[in-house]
């Protein structure tokens, strides 16, 4: 996967964040295009070996993270905008009860919204602040952007502005 932000090194402990409970585990290896490396940089894409983790034991979404650097969310407030139709969104508002799939990084994952006091419905070219409550945890900080997607097709854009639990 691309690395975001630091380097991982070959030997040192790293946590896989999200999706499923934290796990700890150290890096045996870093690859780029078949090549060994000792580390892989910020903006690389990389294949990271992880000792005693077979491929099945992680899944998109996931990130690998220095232990204890980044936690896993399920609520937060955000800030959103809703895409207009002519701009690809929806034809027709959403109201309470909508549960769209958020797109964090490289995956979806279904959420419901709560509006803020007095909003009934959201219409297309709206911006909006809703707390979203995710059905799997995710690896997210504040400042984190991410889409609203309905069947594939992005409807919003959003960013984690406060994260709740």
């Amino acid at each position: 996967g691309r690395v975001e932000r630091g380097i991982v090194r070959v030997g040192e402990e790293v946590e896989i964040v999200g999706i499923k409970d934290t796990t700890k585990t150290t890096c045996t290896g870093v690859e780029m295009f078949r090549k060994l490396l000792d580390e892989g940089r910020a903006g690389e894409n990389v294949g990271v070996l992880l000792r005693g983790t077979k491929r099945e034991d992680v899944e998109r979404g996931q990130v690998l993270a220095k232990p204890g650097s980044i936690t896993p969310h399920t609520d937060f407030e955000s800030e959103v905008y809703v895409l207009s139709k002519d701009e690809g969104g929806r034809h027709t508002p959403f109201f309470k009860g909508y549960r769209p799939q958020f797109y964090f990084r490289t995956t979806d994952v279904t959420g419901t919204i709560e509006l803020p006091e007095g909003v009934e419905m959201v219409m297309p070219g709206d911006n909006i602040k809703m707390v979203v409550s995710l059905i799997a945890p995710i690896a997210m900080e504040d400042g984190l952007r991410f889409a609203i997607r309905e069947g594939g097709r992005t409807v919003g854009a959003g960013v984690v502005a406060k994260i709740i639990k």
